[in-house]
């Protein structure tokens, strides 16, 4: 998904005063209170700008989905994934809200649970922190 243009339309806004339903705020923030082991490395790695002054949420509903960071600034979704995504039928689903996300104008990149470290976040995250030109295209959605 590419970076809007400046004269491209504004995207419409996602997280803000849209009304959530109760029992994914609930479930998040759940997800949130007990976090898997990676997802508590990435957040001590992510909080407080830390990587590249890029500010996250952790387990943050964006258009009814739970997405496990969101930085709202550049529309972007950080994703890890564990053994569970190699499954087939997670896979799909994963891949379903990856199009539904993009069809609101939200990156998402993907990053293995063993792959979350600093650098590798550093690494992933660089090419979202830069502002778009013309001779540089936006970057692709990759996984780690």
């Amino acid at each position: 998904m590419s970076r809007a243009r400046a004269d491209a339309p504004t995207p419409p806004r996602v997280t803000r005063r849209a009304a959530i339903d109760a029992r994914k705020l609930a479930l998040a923030r759940s997800f949130r209170r007990e976090p898997t082991p990676a997802e508590a490395a990435a957040w001590g790695l992510l909080r407080g700008r830390k990587v590249l002054g890029l500010k996250f949420r952790r387990q943050q509903v964006v258009a009814g989905f739970i997405v496990d960071f969101y930085c709202a600034s550049l529309r972007l979704a950080l994703e890890l994934d564990g053994g569970v995504h190699d499954d087939t039928a997670q896979a799909e689903h994963d891949a379903l809200r990856t199009r539904a996300l993009s069809a609101l104008a939200i990156d998402v990149v993907r990053i293995r649970n063993d792959h979350v470290t600093e650098h590798a976040l550093r690494e992933l995250l660089a090419p979202y922190s830069e502002p778009p030109s013309p001779s540089r295209p936006s970057p692709a959605r990759r996984t780690r």
